[in-house]
């Protein structure tokens, strides 16, 4: 009896050591599993599916920003277009109005009064669509509880649009009708685009990642164009020749793998027509310009953040750039130098630090060639960058070469045939016949070497100052020739001969 109870027990402790050892597998494995988020996951599919039949709605949001709100949506954008039209404004209550109208001088009173409408924060529409009915609403999130009173993220709201659509219509919606709303929403875009002057502000502007205000505007109706344009006729045909190289140039580019954009730097003395000859780009290619102030860009990053909120079909401009930075080859510093202004800048005792800050920028040549020309040039198509000078020697090597500036256009003083441009333009098409004696003194004054006169100042002295002289023209080319003589006379008074050197800087020579 003793030796039966004894061979139980040893076979029950084998049998429990083997289960012991079965659950501590499975219990590890259980571990690995999370029972709590296992059921957890199972009860949601299942609510789900409970929710779909009480609830069979489906919803798309369009935010007003998107990757991480570091660039506007486009889709937001072709959203609010559509919406702008009469199926997105029929039966609203509440509509939100904006200036759709053109600033064009030559628009018509209707085209300049013209308003567009849109639907106003929390109003909705419904729209039909090859027999399905869907429903868009406008929303927007709340300001920001944590961030700063007075900054901007504490009092900017994130608008969205919302598309609400019965599940049996989810193929129909999301494959042919929002691919409708953008196409037609591309089409009202462009047929109420209104060009328009970008300026980048100040650091404000970054308040906590919210970067709605990183550019401001205003409409661009400059009246420049080439047919305006004081410059030789030979160069003038090459310039418009190379733009419309540009904007025709789509496929070649994509051929040879290069971002569509094209680089033109624009130098010469003041006076000499560089940004009238943006202004007439602009207008020839209808584009938008950005002009950039880098005096009020901190970083590298905020010029990447300024670059990547600019459109396409833009010109982007950096007027004086040898004075915007400290871009100039004299100016270089060497790697200790900008290791000590490193070290001096996070000086906690320094007593400016807070004012340097502020007025100094720390944006690196290194920075603004990525600009145009690295990886982030690519963001976007079909632009140009133009950088204008008026001391093309004093600019380093690195910045100026193929590639980036592509073409450089040299803008010169006034010639005779600039003048003879000038001339019809400001007093008639035949002055220059019906004053040939003073327009043959116009011309050796301004062939001879001494003489540099720009041609915003020979079209200041030709512009009439009184009523009789837009009967007699004599007058305004008698104060041109009494300008370009008194010119000459104070070349021939200098003191010494000046020349200009490698780095466009004047200097005399030395007299005993």
């Amino acid at each position: 009896m003793d030796d039966n109870v004894l061979s139980w027990f040893g076979q029950a402790s084998v049998v429990v050591s083997v289960l012991a050892v079965c659950w501590t597998m499975i219990w590890q494995n259980l571990q690995h599993i999370h029972l709590q988020q296992f059921f957890a996951r199972n009860f949601n599919r299942r609510a789900r599916r409970l929710a779909a039949v009480v609830d069979p709605y489906l919803s798309v949001t369009f935010e007003e920003y998107e990757g991480g709100r570091i660039k506007s949506s486009e889709a937001f954008d072709e959203v609010k277009s559509y919406l702008t039209t009469a199926t997105g404004t029929a039966g609203v209550r509440h509509l939100r109005a904006e200036c759709g109208g053109s600033s064009r001088r030559d628009a018509s009173a209707a085209d300049k009064d013209k308003l567009v409408l849109s639907m106003a924060k929390g109003e909705e529409v419904a729209d039909v669509f090859e027999g399905a009915t869907v429903w868009w609403s406008a929303a927007a999130v709340a300001p920001r509880q944590d961030a700063v009173p007075w900054s901007r993220a504490a009092r900017a709201e994130r608008r969205f649009f919302r598309l609400d659509f019965h599940e049996k219509d989810r193929d129909l919606v999301l494959g042919e009708y929002l691919t409708h709303v953008r196409r037609k929403g591309r089409e009202v875009m462009a047929k109420n685009r209104q060009r328009r002057l970008y300026t980048n502000i100040s650091r404000e502007g970054y308040d906590d990642g919210f970067y709605r205000d990183v550019w401001t505007h205003v409409p661009f109706d400059h009246p420049k164009t080439f047919d305006k344009l004081a410059m030789d006729p030979a160069k003038k045909k090459d310039i418009i020749a190379d733009l419309d190289m540009f904007r025709n140039g789509k496929e070649y580019h994509e051929r040879v793998g290069k971002p569509w954009k094209r680089g033109y730097l624009l130098h010469g003395p003041p006076g000499t027509g560089k940004s009238t000859m943006v202004a007439a780009m602009a207008n020839y290619l209808k584009y938008d310009v950005y002009d950039f102030e880098l005096t009020s860009v901190k970083t590298n990053t905020e010029l990447r953040k300024l670059l990547i909120e600019t459109k396409s079909k833009s010109i982007m401009v950096f007027e004086d750039i040898d004075c915007s930075l400290d871009l100039t080859t004299s100016k270089r510093k060497t790697a200790k130098e900008e290791e000590a202004d490193r070290e001096k800048d996070d000086d906690p005792l320094r007593p400016d630090k807070k004012a340097a800050a502020t007025k100094q920028s720390s944006v690196t040549l290194s920075g603004l060639l990525n600009f145009i020309d690295g990886l982030w040039s690519a963001c976007g198509e079909e632009r140009l960058i133009v950088f204008t000078t008026n001391h093309v020697g004093k600019l380093d090597p690195a910045l100026i070469r193929t590639g980036r500036m592509d073409k450089k256009i040299e803008m010169s003083y006034c010639d005779f045939e600039s003048f003879k441009f000038l001339a019809r333009m400001h007093l008639g098409d035949d002055v220059v016949e019906a004053h040939r004696d003073r327009c043959d003194r116009v011309r050796a004054l301004l062939e001879d070497e001494e003489v540099n006169m720009a041609p915003v100042d020979v079209g200041e002295h030709l512009t009439p100052k009184s009523p009789d002289e837009l009967e007699d023209f004599g007058p305004c080319l008698d104060r041109l020739v009494d300008a370009l003589e008194k010119a000459k006379e104070e070349a021939t008074r200098s003191p010494g001969p000046q020349q200009v050197d490698e780095q466009g800087i004047v200097k005399e020579d030395d007299k005993e």
